[in-house]
């Protein structure tokens, strides 16, 4: 059977929608158990597809993973394996953080080039080099990524950068190298902060967390822990624009606003009215949105990953908005989509002209990544008509209970199932 989701547009938005852990952390967090022998247990997870899938990529180590509901113990053994399974990691482009903890635990890490959402070419150069700095040597070899060490040893390592997967990797193996490492220009996102928070309480000396400069003190080992993962604020703000988008009001708990600052700066600059208290923020829109300039960059920049939701917001938006995306060169892919909804959009580089139309219709489009269905969802919401979104497998490695959350808040959206022999 295959499945899409039929979302009628039209439907006000409101309500309270709660948020759990974070996707872009809670598999690096998972990683990061590899790095002490025993059970470690990580808490508040997303009950989404990439999850089992990393469990996965952990039992292909030698580790035992169970996954219960939002609860994932990973009981690591003295000696982990040092190769991941193909079919595993070429689900899942985080499954590349194995790398790190691999080799600071085993000294040797054969990990398959990974696969994930096609957004862009994100190349592990700057993995390699750190790795290569700390003492280990990596090369390719048959489409794996092979790393030896005799042993690590603190190193002075500049980002060209801030590269989330690279300051991830270089800094799991650096907690259990010999010496000092400093990472320079490293990556500021929460996921990161949270990341150090995990490692610090099982042992690892880290000075600088959320700062671009992140100075590790090794260590001997490690030890097992328990961690709650953070809230996510990708998911977050993709209600916060449904709730801009459908003139909604919708709060939304369990993620830190000031994770979003930028974000909720930019829908009051869209006319929207937002309140902010520990742990929520509610979002409320009256009338059309203006038409908002984005930037994607690095944290605290606009993150790219919500870099589709801008785009569905500017064209239903009252004027002409630039969305200019300096992270993943194929992102603007969702553009054509958007385009069959009856956007008026153009791309040139890594700019796009977005000139808001009243309303947007109603016509079959296509995922190619996580964020992408998300936006084409949103913008679906504002269409006439049924909008049918197929390949919405990505969305579910995205976003835990996606309808029923949308139903919740007013939505009329339903998943489909089809059998494609008929």
């Amino acid at each position: 059977m295959v499945e899409h989701f039929a979302v009628r547009g039209g439907a006000r938005l409101s309500g309270t929608v709660d948020v759990v852990g974070a996707k872009n952390s809670v598999l690096k967090l998972m990683a990061a158990a590899l790095l002490a022998e025993g059970t470690t247990t990580i808490t508040n997870c997303p009950e989404i597809l990439d999850v089992p899938l990393m469990a996965d990529v952990l039992r292909s180590l030698g580790c035992t993973v169970t996954v219960d509901g939002g609860t994932v113990s990973i009981d690591v053994p003295a000696e982990p394996g040092a190769q991941a399974d193909y079919r595993s990691v070429s689900k899942l482009r985080a499954s590349v953080c194995v790398l790190g903890p691999l080799v600071a635990r085993c000294r040797r890490a054969v990990v398959p080039l990974p696969g994930g959402d096609a957004i862009g070419s994100r190349p592990l150069d700057m993995h390699a080099s750190g790795l290569r700095k700390l003492g280990a040597t990596t090369e390719i070899e048959h489409g794996r990524v092979v790393a030896h060490a005799e042993g690590l040893h603190g190193a002075q390592i500049w980002l060209d950068f801030p590269s989330v997967g690279a300051t991830e990797n270089i800094l799991m193996a650096a907690v259990l190298a010999e010496g000092t490492t400093v990472i320079d220009n490293a990556a500021r996102e929460p996921e990161i902060v949270d990341l150090c928070t995990m490692l610090q309480q099982m042992g690892a000396k880290i000075e600088g967390s959320g700062s671009s400069t992140l100075t590790v003190h090794g260590v001997t080992g490690l030890q097992p822990t328990e961690h709650r993962v953070i809230g996510d604020r990708i998911v977050g703000a993709t209600w916060a624009f449904a709730a801009a988008m459908t003139r909604g009001e919708v709060t939304v708990r369990g993620v830190d606003p000031h994770h979003l600052d930028l974000v909720l700066d930019k829908l009051r600059s869209a006319g929207a009215h937002t309140d902010i208290a520990p742990g929520e923020f509610t979002v409320r829109m009256d009338g059309r949105p203006n038409a908002v300039d984005f930037v994607t960059l690095p944290y605290p920049g606009f993150a790219t990953d919500l870099q589709p939701m801008a785009i569905a917001l500017s064209a239903i938006a009252d004027g002409t908005s630039m969305i200019t995306e300096n992270v993943f060169e194929a992102r603007f892919r969702f553009v054509d989509e958007m385009v069959r909804l009856g956007a008026d959009a153009r791309t040139d580089g890594h700019h796009a002209v977005v000139r808001g139309v009243e309303r947007l219709s109603s016509a079959p489009v296509w995922a190619s990544d996580i964020r992408a269905g998300a936006g084409l969802v949103l913008a679906a919401l504002c269409a006439d008509g049924q909008t049918e979104v197929w390949d919405i497998e990505h969305i579910d490695r995205g976003y835990p209970r996606f309808v029923e959350n949308l139903r919740a808040l007013g939505a009329d959206i339903s998943r489909v199932s089809t059998d494609p022999a008929r």
